[in-house]
C-alpha cells in the first residue's frame, strides 16, 4: 500500500519504537492516530492522540469509532514480564498474553471492517525473533509472540479476499525501554527498524525481519524442518 495519503492508527506511540513509527509515517504524508492508555503522554507533533487500552474492549470499539477513516493499523503495543511459564505467577502469563496476543487479534477484528470500508489497507503486527527462540527464562513472552505470529498467518490469508495485508515484524533486541534492564546487549536502532517496517508495509512484505539475529534464527527454522 502506499503510505502517503493513509489513515494510521499506531498503538503504544507515545514511547520506544511506536513513537519512531508515528514520526515517521508523518513525514511520509501519513494522518496519524497515536495511540496510548494516557493519550496526554504523546508529544509528537503531527498526530491526533488516541485514548487506547488493548485490554479494554470498550476503548477498542470507541478507537474504531474515532479512526473510521483508517486504512492502516500497526499493532506495537506489549510487554515483557520476563515470566517462566512454570514457575512464574500467572497473573503475569496471562497479563503478557492479553497485551501481546488477545489486545492485537481485538485490534485487527474491530478495524478490519473499517479498512475494508475505506477501500482496502494494511495490517502490521510488530513481534519478535522470540517468536521463535524460546528461552524459559521469557517463556511467557515468547509463547504469546509465538501465538501472536500464528495469528498473523491466519489472519493473513483471513483477510486478503477483503483487500487488507497483513505483514509481520520480527526484530530481536531494540534501545527502547523494555530492554533498559540489558545494557550490555546488542540493540537496535529503532528509528531504523521503523523505516525498515514501513518499507514492507509499502511493498506487501508477509514478514519483515529487520536485524541479522532475526534472519539467522528463521533460516535456522528452516533448515531444521527440512532435516525432518
Amino acid at each position: 500500500m502506499d503510505i502517503k495519503g493513509a489513515t494510521a492508527v499506531v498503538t503504544g506511540a507515545n514511547r520506544g519504537l511506536g513513537r519512531h513509527l508515528a514520526e515517521q509515517l508523518v513525514q511520509r504524508g501519513a494522518k496519524v492516530f497515536a495511540a496510548a492508555r494516557r493519550p496526554e503522554t504523546v508529544d509528537l507533533v503531527g498526530v491526533t492522540p488516541l485514548r487506547l487500552d488493548v485490554t479494554d474492549d470498550a476503548t477498542i470499539q470507541e478507537a474504531a469509532r474515532v479512526a473510521s477513516d483508517a486504512t492502516l493499523l500497526i499493532n506495537n503495543a506489549g510487554i515483557s514480564l520476563g515470566t517462566p511459564l512454570i514457575a512464574g505467577d500467572m497473573k503475569a502469563v496471562r497479563a503478557e498474553m492479553d497485551t501481546n496476543y488477545y489486545g492485537p487479534l481485538a485490534l485487527t477484528r474491530a478495524f478490519a471492517p473499517v479498512i475494508e470500508g475505506n477501500g482496502g489497507g494494511a495490517v502490521l503486527n510488530i513481534l519478535s525473533v522470540i517468536a521463535w527462540w524460546h528461552p524459559a527464562e521469557a517463556g511467557s513472552y515468547a509463547a504469546s509472540k509465538a501465538a501472536a505470529w500464528a495469528m498473523s498467518d491466519a489472519v493473513r490469508e483471513e483477510l486478503a479476499p477483503r483487500s487488507i495485508t497483513v505483514s509481520a515484524l520480527h526484530v530481536g533486541f531494540m534501545d527502547t525501554d523494555m530492554t533498559a534492564n540489558r545494557p550490555t546487549a546488542d540493540k537496535a536502532d529503532p528509528a531504523h527498524i521503523a523505516a525498515q517496517a514501513l518499507d514492507g508495509i509499502e511493498a506487501g512484505n508477509p514478514e519483515i525481519l529487520a536485524d541479522d539475529v532475526t534472519r539467522q534464527v528463521k533460516q535456522g527454522l528452516s533448515q531444521a524442518h527440512a532435516l525432518r
